[in-house]
């Protein structure tokens, strides 16, 4: 298969790495536990919105999230009495109350991860399975911190209902479904919004990021097929680095064959992940041929040096410091950016290299 693809949509690449989540903290789970949640149909929706002066009406927030839930076909309730799967609670406040995880790594790191610092207007998003509260957790906050100063300024009145106006208005634009979808490990929901006609590009980048990460196999068919959409594929080819070996014939093909850098260096980087993920080192020979080929692209080389420092292997000793000792003859004023990148990369990887090699 040739992949000679359109120009990419580069600044969704961006958006792409900011979606990538981590299911890490999935595996405290039992094995009953996480088959239930691959079959909740029917959600409880439990919304809570305070302000300065009091609890308010939370029926505009539980009609939003039950709506947002319709879309991925979920079913929803509101009274605790009636049949339901699991609890997903939404808690909008005026100013916050900490509610969160750990202060540092993993998911704590994401833009959407709770904040110990932040104090202004936010939700946080949870669910219960069952009497258990989940580790997941997320966090919508609005653009501005005092909901008084910046009702004032805005002349928008009371500030406690200008600040859920404006959370409503950041849980419209948040998709959290998807994001629950993936958390309960349901790539069938999933694929059909992919498939859907109506799906914007930017959610459909977010699904395919998602199926990557879930390593779902059903997902393999559209993942190959979204490599064909302009601005789809550097994320397909990413999300593929997330899948199963299967996936390593289609990024070498990309690598080898591509007339885009972006998706070449998608591809450099998904080799390098399964590599590494698998320990397979039959990803070697193919980035060797490509880190110092004639006519390719210096971001290509980038991402090719730092995929062989992820699967050590001593036949890139060599490679990697011929290719050290011709960046080492380059001298620019001021340095060349990518240039710096490269040389970067390429120092790691011979780090990582040299040290396998000495050791194995």
């Amino acid at each position: 298969m040739h992949t000679a693809l359109l120009p990419l949509v580069l600044i969704f690449f961006s958006l792409f790495f900011a979606f990538s989540p981590s299911h890490a903290y999935r595996d405290y789970l039992t094995v009953e536990q996480k088959a239930q949640l691959e079959k909740i149909q029917t959600v409880r929706i439990d919304a809570i919105m305070l302000t300065d002066k009091g609890a308010i009406d939370a029926a505009p927030i539980a009609e939003l999230v039950a709506r947002r839930m319709s879309e991925l076909k979920y079913a929803t309730v509101k009274e605790a009495g009636k049949p339901h799967d699991a609890v997903f609670k939404v808690k909008c406040e005026q100013r916050k109350v900490w509610e969160g995880t750990t202060a540092a790594g993993g998911d704590a790191d994401l833009p959407d991860a709770p904040s110990r610092l932040w104090k202004g207007p936010a939700c946080q998003l949870t669910y219960l399975l069952g009497d258990m509260k989940i580790k997941w957790q997320k966090e919508v906050r609005t653009d501005f911190e005092d909901a008084v100063a910046t009702a004032q300024a805005a002349s928008a009145g009371d500030p406690g209902a200008y600040a859920m106006t404006k959370l409503r208005d950041k849980l419209e634009q948040y998709d959290f479904p998807v994001l629950l979808a993936a958390e309960w490990g349901q790539p069938d929901r999933l694929l059909k919004i992919l498939d859907a006609a109506d799906t914007p590009q930017i959610r459909k980048m977010k699904v395919i990021s998602l199926l990557g990460e879930m390593e779902a196999d059903e997902a393999l068919p559209k993942l190959k097929e979204a490599l064909k959409d302009k601005n789809l594929a550097s994320q397909a080819a990413v999300a593929l680095g997330n899948m199963g070996k299967e996936g390593i014939p289609i990024l070498v093909d990309i690598l080898k064959h591509s007339k885009q850098p972006e998706l070449q260096a998608a591809a450099a980087k998904g080799l390098g992940d399964l590599g590494n993920t698998h320990n397979d080192s039959s990803v070697v020979p193919p980035l060797l041929e490509m880190l110092d080929a004639p006519g390719v692209d210096i971001r290509v080389q980038t991402e090719v040096a730092w995929a062989l420092g992820r699967v050590p292997d001593r036949r890139s000793v060599q490679p990697l410091f011929a290719l050290d000792r011709k960046l080492q003859k380059i001298r620019q004023d001021p340095p060349d950016p990518l240039v710096k990148k490269l040389k970067e990369a390429v120092f790691w990887a011979i780090k990582q290299v040299y040290t396998e090699d000495q050791y194995s």
